[in-house]
């Protein structure tokens, strides 16, 4: 299992694997969506798009930092801004690299969590917890934190689906296809 092809999401009554399959998955189609490409094709930004496909994925393993480091450890963490500022350092290997590593590190910080309602309240800089700027009632936890994850990564599999569609015409299941074919 890579995170190209990150296996079937199978039903289970283990709702911290099923909701961690379903966040493996949704990476799998970013990270589809790169492969191939050239580095300058990683760094194409459709017009009226804020980030190229390299940029996505930099941007999503921040974000998995930033909630899983940040909000869940409650680790002191910045305000935003590298992760939309992609260096001409980073290569698309480089950022898909660090991605794999961040998607083993939320995997283990969650399977090792005593259990999902833990409340997550670290902020960012000297701001609020997350649920002060969301206007809630009261903290989030880490089943809403996961949840979050997959509904920010697949909404950026479609930006970068489009983005890889707009390059090559390849699209999100042409790419599934090819990597269940190719194997792991």
């Amino acid at each position: 299992m890579t995170l190209a092809n990150p296996g079937p999401t199978h039903p289970t009554a283990d709702e911290r694997e099923l909701l961690l399959s379903f966040l493996r998955a949704q990476r799998g189609d970013v990270v589809r969506a790169a492969l191939g490409l050239t580095e300058d094709q990683l760094r194409w930004t459709p017009p009226g798009a804020l980030l190229p496909i390299i940029g996505i994925i930099n941007h999503l393993t921040h974000v998995e930092w930033r909630w899983i480091e940040g909000r869940y450890l409650a680790t002191p963490f910045p305000p935003r801004e590298e992760e939309f500022l992609v260096s001409a350092e980073l290569t698309g290997a480089g950022a898909i690299e660090a991605y794999g590593r961040r998607a083993e590190r939320t995997e283990e910080v969650v399977r090792a969590a005593p259990d999902l309602s833990v409340p997550c309240v670290g902020s960012e800089g000297d701001g609020p917890p997350a649920h002060e700027i969301l206007d809630l009632s009261g903290p989030v936890d880490l089943r809403w934190v996961v949840l979050h994850l997959i509904e920010e990564t697949a909404h950026h599999a479609g930006h970068a689906d489009s983005t890889r569609e707009l390059l090559d015409g390849s699209t999100a299941a042409d790419l599934r296809r090819l990597s269940l074919s190719s194997g792991p």
